[in-house]
């Protein structure tokens, strides 16, 4: 689950992106694209079309939708939060700032676009969340 708190990273923000998306998937196809779409903001189509290639389009709001009906999983708002958090507490850990974050992402954010982000003062893709994921955990000792 992308909210929990990661310790390790496979080799590119790409392999993360297609990990995340084959747990999201799987909860889409559990539940069915027409119950999901029932149930959240999302349309039947995103739904039905979620795959590593789609799932970076998604808000960090609309992929936490789909992950808050994952078995034992947090309501939406918990892991919207709890994924912010841990990474937060990952820079911490890898002892980062939001200007060394930025100089190791791969895509084009300034250090305060990073940190109105991180702390939820400005709107997060799931693609960005995935990258500053995988920047954070990979600096991690």
């Amino acid at each position: 689950m992308f909210h929990e708190q990661r310790m390790t990273a496979p080799d590119t923000p790409a392999d993360l992106r297609a990990e995340y998306a084959a747990d999201l998937a799987s909860i889409v196809d559990r539940h069915g694209a027409d119950e999901l779409a029932d149930e959240t903001d999302l349309d039947r189509e995103t739904l039905a079309n979620l795959g590593h290639e789609t799932v970076g389009s998604l808000s960090l709001e609309d992929a936490a939708e789909i992950q808050a009906r994952a078995e034992s999983a947090p309501d939406a708002d918990t892991v919207v939060t709890m994924a912010c958090e841990h990474l937060l507490l990952g820079m911490s850990t890898a002892v980062l700032d939001v200007d060394a974050v930025e100089s190791e992402l791969e895509l084009e954010l300034d250090a305060k676009e990073i940190q109105q982000k991180l702390e939820r003062r400005a709107p997060m893709s799931f693609e960005e969340y995935v990258h500053l994921q995988f920047v954070i955990v990979d600096a991690a000792p």
